[in-house]
């Protein structure tokens, strides 16, 4: 009998480019897992992979986190500046 698979959409939205890319993977795979099987850790800058950031539908896991059929699995870039800066910045124009 076949190993079960999950099938799970892999994407990121760089600066310059974005991709998305479905993976079938065997049940009980991992976050980390998904993203090699994409092939993301070739193409992603280096700011994105150390450390990765890495969510399912805006919500962050760990690398190690189990993955379930149709979750969408996204990696984040960092943050170009910190929110709570821009809103001092802001309020002090204002």
């Amino acid at each position: 009998m076949a190993e079960p698979a999950i099938i799970v959409e892999v994407a990121h939205a760089g600066v310059h480019d974005t991709w998305r890319r479905r993976v079938s993977l065997p049940a009980g795979s991992t976050a980390m897992q998904a993203v090699e099987a994409a092939g993301g850790l070739q193409e992603l800058p280096a700011e994105v992979l150390n450390p990765l950031r890495l969510g399912i539908h805006s919500r962050r896991v760990e690398a190690d986190h189990v993955l379930r059929d149709g979750d969408r699995l996204e990696l984040y870039r960092p943050l170009a500046l910190d929110p709570m800066a821009a809103r001092r910045r802001r309020a002090g124009q204002g």
